[in-house]
């Protein structure tokens, strides 16, 4: 039973670096042509419709109107609303890399907020050590090139801090998701998609006038994709995960994502990785390792 237990938490941790990690490239078609507050809201209505229709599929039911929403409110601008703007703003300005880079904090963040929020989820020395090499490791990956971008034009410095503060708002809602979805996961996933989408699509309206957008086909489609990929089918893998694992194990999925970016980069874009691409991968894997030993010789006797 454990062990079937260990090997569903790898495939939805994989699911969602496949998912996740990809949604960067597809950001960057979106807002090509699409303003950020058009995509997002876009992206989320079309998850939130998609997870409303199984949801009724399977004969469940929203929460009636109440506090019980609440919870869905906190975890819909915290963990989507919030964060999916802020992150597709900045990526009008921040390349694909530098936002890696950025978003490679919320592992660190989930570490500490954990420690103190979640039973069970302390900082060990093996934790911090596999974080820390991990980090390492996409910086190493991402390449010093990345890094010469840091600063510069007050433009480039919001928008890095827009990243950084969607890393942020997702390490919050990792501890976040862990303490209050007391429900089923695929209502609470539904209730909060439902609660971002209606956030979003207002702001969208008033910001963007999306009726009066000529978007492109590839900027369309990415849209698209972003609702039903990293959004419907990845909340759904997030609120399971973050229940099974806990929010330290979830956040795991920053270090591997830049696999997928590696690839997608290497099959889609014509990019020819360099040796310390392949040392920086080398890192990350190192760093997660080290950051599983504790639970493993835990796990021995």
């Amino acid at each position: 039973m454990g062990y079937n237990k260990v090997l569903r938490d790898w495939a939805l941790l994989l699911a969602l670096v496949a998912m996740w990690g990809s949604s960067f490239m597809f950001n960057k078609l979106g807002v090509a042509t699409v303003p950020p507050a058009t995509v997002v809201a876009g992206r989320l209505m079309i998850g939130a419709l998609i997870l409303l229709v199984v949801v009724h599929a399977r004969g469940l039911k929203l929460p009636k109107p109440g506090r019980a929403w609440l919870p869905y409110v906190a975890l819909a601008l915290v963990g989507n609303a919030i964060p999916f703007y802020l992150i597709t703003w900045g990526q009008k300005v921040v390349s694909s890399a530098l936002a890696g880079i950025l978003m490679a904090v919320m592992p660190l963040a989930t570490l500490v907020l954990a420690h103190f929020l979640v039973h069970g989820e302390h900082m060990t020395r093996h934790r911090v050590a596999g974080f820390s090499l991990g980090f390492f490791g996409i910086v190493l990956l991402m390449g010093p090139a990345a890094l010469a971008g840091v600063g510069g034009s007050a433009l480039h410095i919001v928008s890095q801090l827009a990243v950084l503060s969607g890393a942020l708002c997702y390490a919050a809602n990792s501890v976040m998701a862990r303490l209050l979805v007391k429900s089923d996961v695929l209502v609470a996933s539904a209730a909060t998609l439902a609660v971002a989408g209606a956030v979003m699509l207002p702001l969208s309206f008033a910001l963007d006038r999306p009726w009066t957008l000529a978007p492109s086909f590839s900027s369309a489609a990415a849209v698209i994709w972003l609702g039903i990929g990293p959004t419907a089918i990845a909340t759904l893998c997030y609120f399971k995960l973050i229940g099974s694992a806990g929010p330290t194990f979830m956040s795991l999925v920053n270090y591997l994502s830049p696999v997928v970016a590696v690839f997608l980069g290497v099959t889609l874009m014509g990019e020819h990785p360099g040796v310390e691409a392949y040392a920086g991968l080398a890192l990350i894997l190192a760093g997660i390792a080290v950051s599983r030993l504790r639970r493993r010789a835990a796990a021995a006797p």
